[in-house]
Parts: C-alpha cells; structure tokens; sequence
C-alpha cells in the first residue's frame, strides 16, 4: 500500500521562518512547495523545492495558486514583519499583511477544499501588556500599540471569522520573538551580532550601537518554531489560536552581554536614537501551556546556542562578503 504524502504550501517560503520551516518539513518527509514574489537567490532553497511565483496582494494569483497546488495545510507566513517599517508605511503594512490572508480564504472557498490553515500571527497583538496580565495567555486582552501588531491582530480575528462563518480550519499562532541565523540586521540580536562581526573584522569601529536594552522579552529559536509549526499542523485543533514561546522573559541588555562576552575585541556601547521605538512595552512574556498541552511540542534550544549560533553566521557573512 502506498501511503501518499502530505503536501504543504508556505507562503512567504524564502523568508527567516519559512526557511527553516521547508527544510524541517521536508526532514520529516512531507511534500513541500512554496510562494515567493520576488526571485530568491540561488541556493536559498533547494533546488528541487517547487517555488510558485505569486504576489498574494492580487486575488487572481492567489486563485491560480490554489487551484494548481490543491494543499493538504498552507501555512500562511508571507508577511511584512518589520515594526519600525510598519510606522514609516500603515497602509503598505496592512496591504501586505490583511489582503494575501483574505485572498488566501477566498480562493479556498472558491476551489471548495479544505485544506488545513496555519496562520504565522505574532504575539506583538498583546500590545500593552499590563503587570498583572503576565505571563500572557490566550485570554489576555489584545491591545496593540503599533501598526504591525494592529494589522497582525486584523489576520487573527480574520482567521477566526471565517473559521466560525465558512469552516475553514484555520489555526492561530501568536508567535512572540524568535530569531536565529540568516535573519536580517532588522531585529535585535542579528544586528548586535552583525555589528561585532563587523568590529572584529575591522570594517566598523568598535562601538556597537543600541536602542532601548531595558526591554525584556520572549525569545525561541527560530528552529524549535519551525517545530511549533508542524507540531501545530499534526495536533493543533481547527479554530483555536495558541501562543508559542519560550515562557522566560530576556532583557535586551542580557542578549548583548551574551554576545559581547564572545567577542574578541573590547567595545564600546552607545545608545542610537533611531533605535528606538515610539512606543515599547516594558516586558513581554509568555504562557504557551496550552499549545504545549496540546501538541506535546517543548523548546530545545537554550539561548545561549542560539546567540553563539546567530554570531558564527554572522562572522561567516563578514569574511565571504569583504
């Protein structure tokens, strides 16, 4: 007998996570394809791994893109992930975040197939987190405080929608920080990293700019996520939303002593005024019981390899890209 395999879809495939979520995938023996808009650079992916070219802003392409590869589960990751990029540009945000999502559920209920939908939401939804409101749960009220988390909370309350309203079986992911190597100098530990990589190179000066270090947050590794993923996608229940953390709280200044105290040279720490954000909450942090209960998916990682990891990458990238 002939067992076939299940085919996901992930949309967003040449991004950070969906990277690691194609190989993790392919590792555990699924049929795998992918979208991207833009060409992706030889030798990102496979060169076997079937890439559709798709912007998912255009309802017609979304419509082709369904009907051609029929999944088994979409995970839905394409997205504009920069928080700073999302103040400069609302309405670009919202258009790339909400209208692919709304396409996607469209075309599904067009083509009549029931494919399972995993929905790359992020736990900046929370918002203004209060005191009292910690460690975060499900239940915990969403307030969000900057044009990416508004736009990612509109894709969770959409996915919902037209859960209860057309049965289409989608499943909420309320990622909070995950990072790792091959993420850009967008997010916080890749860009203390790059900038030691480039100190110890001496292609920079040895200071090392910041924004605000007293921020404590949530962070996983990026590669225990793309677990969560097809954790969530094998045990995870249609309808639900679930976070997925790491249940420890990191200050900013913590990730940069970490990666600091591997440097090989002395360096100077200035705080950069562009850095920052017009509005920060405090600390963020995570109760993901639920999913674990659910899915028996736990965090392998410790952060410590992380950094070390995310720091090696970068020394890499210094010395094959003088």
């Amino acid at each position: 007998m002939v067992v076939s395999r299940l085919h996901a879809l992930i949309t967003g495939i040449g991004g950070f996570a969906g990277r690691y979520l194609a190989e993790q995938l392919r590792l555990s023996g699924w049929q795998v394809s992918g979208t991207s808009r833009d060409a992706l650079p030889a030798g990102q992916l496979p060169d076997d791994l079937p890439i559709v070219p798709a912007d998912l802003t255009v309802a017609g392409h979304v419509a082709e893109l369904i009907d051609t590869t029929r999944p088994d589960v979409i995970f839905h990751l394409a997205a504009q992930a920069n928080v700073p990029q999302s103040f400069a540009d609302p309405a670009a945000t919202f258009h790339a975040n909400v209208i692919p999502q709304l396409n996607l559920f469209q075309a599904i209920l067009a083509q009549r197939i029931d494919p399972l939908i995993v929905i790359a939401g992020s736990a900046e939804i929370y918002g203004l987190v209060q005191p009292a409101d910690l460690p975060i749960n499900e239940t915990t009220p969403l307030r969000p405080v900057n044009p990416y988390a508004v736009a990612k909370a509109t894709q969770d309350l959409l996915a919902f929608q037209y859960y209860q309203s057309h049965g289409l079986r989608t499943i909420r992911l309320r990622l909070f920080n995950h990072i790792g190597p091959r993420q850009t100098e967008q997010y916080v530990a890749s860009a203390f990293a790059a900038q030691i990589a480039r100190i110890e190179a001496g292609r920079q000066p040895a200071v090392l700019r910041v924004g605000n270090l007293a921020a404590q947050r949530d962070f996983s590794d990026v590669r225990d996520i793309a677990r969560a993923y097809e954790s969530a996608a094998r045990h995870g229940e249609a309808g639900s939303a679930y976070n997925v953390g790491s249940d420890r709280s990191v200050s900013i200044e913590q990730i940069l002593g970490i990666l600091l105290a591997q440097s090989t040279r002395r360096i100077t720490v200035e705080q950069d005024p562009a850095r920052m954000r017009p509005s920060d909450v405090p600390r963020i942090v995570s109760d993901s019981r639920y999913f674990r209960n659910c899915t028996g998916w736990q965090p392998q990682i410790p952060l410590e390899q992380t950094l070390r990891d995310i720091l090696a990458y970068w020394r890499q990238q210094i010395q094959e890209h003088p």
